[in-house]
């Protein structure tokens, strides 16, 4: 009569695929952490800010620029060229001596904060604002018309900028 010891295995458990299997899984939770521990060092989470106070206050004020443009009725054309000309025609001021001698054109990247552009527009003796900026690439951009009391909120564009309506004169067409 055979005993229980006659039908065990005489391997060794390094030569059994049971533990193997086992310790299949823990090894590879165990390497994904170090790839992702490696990831979370080496990469750069830009939309983290440490000064994300400041920003916010800063934001307010910019949201309180664009409603006085707003409610000032304020509008404008911005006409870009290819060559990096810009040209503003502002609408909404009924008394020419009150514009501004110049305005900040501002065409900001959707997410890369370093293709941002702002130039700085003066007026001519015809009541048009105009400067040069490096032309944007193709892309999303938000582009927007200021001066220090006033915003026009800013407008979202698709692809090459060549003419945006901002403010008041996005409704006329």
């Amino acid at each position: 009569m055979a005993t229980l010891t006659d039908n065990l295995s005489s391997k060794p458990w390094y030569r059994e695929p049971w533990p193997w299997l086992l310790m299949t899984g823990p090894c590879v939770v165990i390497v994904a952490s170090f790839v992702t521990l490696w990831l979370a060092i080496k990469s750069d989470d830009g939309l983290v800010a440490d000064d994300y106070y400041k920003r916010g206050l800063v934001i307010n004020k910019e949201l309180a620029r664009s409603d006085r443009g707003e409610a000032l009725g304020l509008g404008a054309v911005l006409a870009l060229g290819g060559d990096g000309g810009a040209r503003v025609l502002l609408s909404g001021f009924a008394d020419a001596a009150a514009l501004p001698p110049s305005l900040r054109l501002k065409l900001t990247n959707a997410t890369r904060a370093g293709l941002d552009r702002v130039a700085t527009l003066t007026r001519d003796a015809g009541g048009t604002y105009s400067g040069r900026i490096d032309p944007p690439p193709p892309g999303r951009w938000l582009v927007s018309v200021e001066t220090d009391t006033w915003r026009l909120p800013a407008v979202e564009v698709g692809g090459a900028v060549q003419e945006v309506r901002l403010g008041a004169a996005r409704g006329r067409d």
